[in-house]
């Protein structure tokens, strides 16, 4: 879907709030913390910016954000978990602006980590500004995923396949999925007005993934780390523009 200008500019508010959640929940980011030291920051934000969470009950889900440690790829409940020197950590979250939703990840290093670990969350971000990078109008949906896919695979990771990007607007989840590889066809052309959450998910080892009995978390299959980057990102006459950071 097209959004319009005055659509694009509430989701560019949207995204502004979930920038503003990575940028406090990151600076909280060290030995002792709690997964649910961080949800309860990324609430205040929320709360202070008159923003809702799409994350919170979402087909059930008990937190404003995701928190996946390690071998967690995506989906991880916030408790009682104490950050440990060198885990990583995985934060995925979301708002809502008059209607209009935003939706970003990034994984971060808890203290010194190892080189395997720095390494992984290094190309897992560039593999998504490279797909990011081709989202213009006139280029196919599934080239964002080869150009990921080129990044992760060509460092040595793999890319999970089962969770893919989306569409994102007056529903966190909307059609297209955004798959981090090349499914073997281009895929639908890209138009000025979409916007698309674009969110490499990049395994140290083999790609698959298991669920808990908790129904949400996600974990690497073989207990290899995992990492994960996401923006919300709008194609616009000028190429690109990422609405979840701060400019």
């Amino acid at each position: 879907m097209r959004r319009s200008t005055e659509e694009l500019a509430k989701m560019r508010r949207a995204g502004r709030v979930v920038a503003e959640m990575h940028e406090k929940t990151r600076a909280a980011v060290r030995p002792g913390v709690t997964t649910l030291d961080l949800d309860r920051i990324a609430r205040e934000v929320l709360d202070r910016r008159g923003a809702r969470s799409n994350f919170l009950n979402y087909h059930g889900f008990p937190a404003v954000i995701c928190a996946s440690p390690n071998d967690t790829v995506v989906h991880g409940i916030p408790g009682e978990y104490r950050l440990e020197e060198g885990d990583i950590i995985s934060i995925d979250c979301g708002a809502v602006v008059e209607g209009y939703h935003g939706d970003a990840a990034y994984t971060a290093p808890v203290g010194r980590v190892s080189a395997l670990a720095e390494k992984l969350l290094e190309v897992t971000e560039r593999s998504l500004w490279a797909g990011i990078a081709v989202m213009t109008d006139g280029n196919r949906l599934h080239e964002i995923g080869r150009e990921i896919q080129m990044v992760a695979e060509g460092a040595g990771f793999s890319v999970v396949r089962e969770y893919v990007g989306h569409g994102i607007g007056t529903a966190m989840h909307e059609d297209p999925q955004v798959p981090n590889y090349w499914p073997g066809r281009p895929g639908p052309k890209l138009r000025t007005g979409m916007v698309l959450a674009v969110e490499p998910m990049v395994n140290a080892g083999v790609a698959d993934t298991q669920v808990l009995s908790d129904g949400w978390s996600v974990l690497t299959a073989d207990g290899s780390l995992s990492a994960h980057f996401e923006h919300t990102v709008a194609i616009t006459e000028d190429g690109p523009e990422v609405f979840t950071t701060i400019p």
